[in-house]
């Protein structure tokens, strides 16, 4: 049994019309499946929640076949849902304005060859996971908690792509409240929302400091200025921007980009070599890998998982669980 969970709104309501094509091969070929479309924000983890819970008996349901249509924020809120990873294979058709797990793994642009691929069984790809663990959550001004989606803030969250604090988070946070990028998706260019509102924040950027705890150091990596730092399992973040083109989503490690004390004009210069994974060749655009991260900032910045942004947080605690996601395909 196949357990398909769509995002109608996904690609600006071409989710919809995707699954409506790929069920026909369910039918045909007599495919067990229950399909669910998410109903708004914490739907798909409630629903993946009450998938992978043992049975009214106690029973675990082995193995959980779980297939989303949708972008890398889909999959996120899925991943919260999860009670054990080692007992859901998961797949992934992408239906989103990023897809950046889906560029990472390289996946086909067809949608019917991806399913096609997934139910062929032949291949699990085991991925690490990240966790984001709050220490201090800000809610912000009235303004900024209109926009978080929920007052109930998880003490922590999973992603598959990337988490981030700091500017990156700042243009995911207004993208998702950007009355814009619906319009922009529609008529393929989507990614021009996450760069006019990038130069917006650019020009808005505070002086913030930082010290970064890498693994169980006691002594801190410190940042006088810091714009934002990635923490990244695959190597895209925001559309392509390649942050971190030496990631290796099987090692067991978070792979860091660190950007710095640079100058605005430098950084209008820096962010375009970033989807060529150039941006490194600046002194203040660091490159860091750890399986445990301790980061605290002088003030509250917003943070992201996967593009996901639910608070502000000055100090927050990033780590990678290896291999615990079963990726069929």
């Amino acid at each position: 049994m196949y357990h398909i969970i769509v995002n109608p709104a996904s690609k600006s309501g071409r989710g919809r019309v995707i699954w409506g094509e790929l069920e026909q091969i369910f039918r045909k070929e007599g495919i067990p499946h229950k399909v669910l479309y998410s109903k708004g924000v914490g739907h798909v983890t409630k629903v993946v929640e009450r998938l992978t819970a043992p049975d009214k008996e106690g029973t675990d349901r082995l193995p959980v076949k779980l297939i989303i249509l949708g972008g890398d924020g889909t999959i996120n809120e899925a991943l919260q849902g999860i009670r054990d990873f080692d007992k859901v294979l998961l797949g992934y058709i992408p239906t989103g304005s990023s897809n950046d797990l889906a560029r990472d793994l390289n996946l086909p642009k067809d949608p019917k060859k991806i399913l096609r691929n997934i139910l062929k069984g032949n291949t699990i790809r085991t991925m690490d996971l990240g966790i984001l663990t709050y220490s201090d959550i800000i809610a912000g001004d009235a303004r900024e908690r209109s926009r978080i989606k929920s007052s109930a803030v998880p003490a922590h969250r999973f992603f598959a792509v990337s988490s981030g604090i700091g500017f990156d988070a700042a243009v995911c946070e207004e993208a998702l409240a950007s009355r814009f990028k619906s319009t922009l998706n529609k008529l393929g260019l989507g990614k021009l929302t996450y760069l006019a509102i990038a130069l917006q924040q650019l020009i808005a950027a505070k002086r913030v400091s930082c010290d970064i705890y890498l693994n169980e150091e006691q002594t801190p990596i410190h940042i006088d200025r810091l714009l934002f730092t990635a923490f990244m399992i695959h190597k895209y973040e925001g559309g392509g921007f390649q942050f971190c083109p030496m990631a290796d989503d099987s090692d067991g490690k978070l792979d860091l980009c660190i950007v710095g004390s640079l100058p605005k004009p430098v950084i209008l210069a820096a962010l375009p070599t970033a989807f060529f994974g150039k941006h490194y060749i600046f002194s203040s655009i660091r490159h860091y890998a750890a399986s445990k991260v301790r980061f605290q900032t002088s003030i509250p910045l917003w943070v992201h998982t996967d593009g996901e942004v639910y608070t502000k947080s000055n100090s927050i605690t990033v780590s990678c669980l290896p291999r615990k996601i079963k990726l069929m395909m």
